[in-house]
């Protein structure tokens, strides 16, 4: 029997075939073969139609189908990780009335704000572990307040994972950790927030259902049975945020290890046991998806908007080769780029800078010194300095960060990027063969009780390699200190 996982990014739609008994990877997918199209009605902000992932999904199933020859009748369980803190409305028939908004857009980042004003620290560290910020519930306020023909039309609103799950089922529902990425979920009183909604003027009826992250969650009807390729019946037997996911992806499920990732944003997801924190603003705090009242885990969520996206905008833009050939040139280059310094923030307002959007910037290029590699080195180093400034912030809060592991798919390929991180925090990084779908596949079987088997199992099999901090780390703290002057120059502008 196989499991099948899917990984809803905003880049691509992921899935993997793994066998049940051992988890071994069978195949994996992405559709669409380039990148899946981001609308972007003005600046700052970012819509997908939530139409295009159910229907990339459908061909990324058949083709593994196809490609292995596995009869359907032999999915056995169904996994699904999404994007994080996006919006999707739909009308009672399920249609959804408008496009997703998605993690990056910061159209409600004043409505957050304001709202973290009114209701004060105390009463969101309490109840929220953050403040409301650009998440779904402001979202959802925004729609209220700037589109009030949609808003009276609103059934359900949900988020992406959600809306996935329902066009497989019919049913609309969501989890714990999928409201608290939301800042729809009150941790003191166990309970979703009624209360911000009200705040809001937002209906709580809105809210949808609750199933726990791993159960039976629903099951395929004829309609999503259809259109897949997968049998009525399949189960849906877990869910979960893309960060999360990726967590339990590499075996992360205990406080103080920590889940890095530096796709098309970089994140640092480290977990805690503490309901304590001085950080609601700069980082998130989300439910794990092994979360309970009575034995809590939280994920402490450092997100970069601006990372991935910044070296996928070199590629494109400066004749690469492929993203091997870009790193083959920053290597040549020496530690620091001579000087030459990146901003990675080009892609929306950033959190751990107060919520600024400070732009992209390219500082200091000297035309008889720079040349190519020292851009993509520059970029890499960029990107990796920012993780630096983002993490002070998790120490910063009581939390120890012990182990740090991440996926072998990202930017973490790079000896460039791994390096300088290793070496600025003086740890090990270890990487695993995994990806998110991969990671939500075999979390189609897990069980709380089971745990434990599932985290040895991803680290006797997907153990790659580790990144250990060079012995000289002086030119690489000399680098992010020029970098890091820039950085504040900038901010306090």
């Amino acid at each position: 029997m196989y499991n099948i996982g899917y990984d809803i990014g905003s880049s691509s739609i992921k899935a993997a075939l793994v066998e049940v008994d051992t988890g071994k990877q069978i195949a994996v997918t992405h559709e669409p073969e380039g990148e899946m199209g981001m609308i972007s009605p003005k600046a700052s902000w970012t819509e997908q139609d939530p139409e295009v992932w159910w229907k990339l999904i459908c061909l990324a199933t058949k083709k593994l189908l196809k490609q292995t020859g596995i009869d359907s009748a032999k999915i056995s369980g169904i996994g699904i990780a999404y994007q994080m803190h996006g919006l999707v409305v739909v009308d009672r028939n399920g249609a959804p009335l408008r496009n997703a908004i998605i993690w990056c857009d910061s159209r409600a980042v004043d409505i957050g704000n304001e709202a973290f004003k009114a209701l004060g620290t105390k009463k969101c560290m309490e109840h929220l572990l953050n403040s409301p910020a650009n998440f779904t519930a402001s979202k959802l306020k925004w729609v209220h307040d700037n589109e009030p023909d949609i808003y009276e039309k609103i059934y359900k609103y949900m988020l992406p994972g959600d809306y996935i799950a329902y066009k497989f089922s019919g049913d609309i529902t969501t989890t714990i950790n999928g409201l608290s990425e939301g800042t729809l979920w009150d941790y003191k009183n166990h309970e979703p927030a009624n209360w911000l909604l009200s705040f809001y003027n937002l209906n709580p009826d809105l809210t949808p259902a609750l199933v726990d992250n791993f159960s039976v969650q629903a099951k395929l009807n004829q309609q999503g049975a259809e259109a897949s390729g997968l049998k009525p019946g399949t189960p849906i037997t877990y869910r979960a945020g893309d960060q999360p996911n990726n967590a339990l992806s590499l075996n992360v499920m205990k406080p103080g290890e920590v889940a890095a990732t530096g796709g098309t944003s970089g994140v640092v997801y480290a977990l805690t046991d503490s309901m304590q924190t001085k950080e609601l603003e700069r980082i998130n705090h989300f439910a794990h998806v092994n979360h309970t009242a009575a034995a809590p885990v939280i994920g402490k969520l450092l997100c970069i908007n601006g990372a991935g996206i910044q070296y996928r905008w070199m590629k494109n833009n400066t004749g690469a080769e492929s993203y091997n050939h870009m790193n083959q040139l920053a290597d040549a280059e020496p530690v620091g780029s001579n000087g030459l310094c990146v901003m990675p923030f080009g892609n929306g307002a950033e959190r751990m800078l107060g919520n600024k959007n400070i732009e992209a910037r390219i500082l200091n290029i000297n035309l008889n010194q720079h040349s190519q590699g020292s851009i993509y080195r520059a970029t890499l180093e960029g990107i990796a300095f920012s993780f630096i400034y983002g993490m002070k912030f998790i120490k910063n809060d009581n939390t120890p960060l012990h182990v740090i592991r991440a996926g072998n798919d990202n930017l973490f390929r790079s000896e460039v990027f791994s390096n300088t991180i290793a070496s600025l925090i003086g740890q090990e990084i270890e990487i695993y063969n995994t990806t998110g779908a991969i990671g939500a596949a075999r979390a189609a079987s897990v069980r709380h009780d089971n745990l434990a088997a599932f985290g040895e199992r991803i680290s006797n099999n997907d153990y790659v390699s580790s990144y250990t901090p060079q012995k000289n780390a002086d030119a690489y703290v000399e680098a992010y200190g020029k970098w890091e002057k820039e950085l504040n120059t900038i901010i306090n502008k």
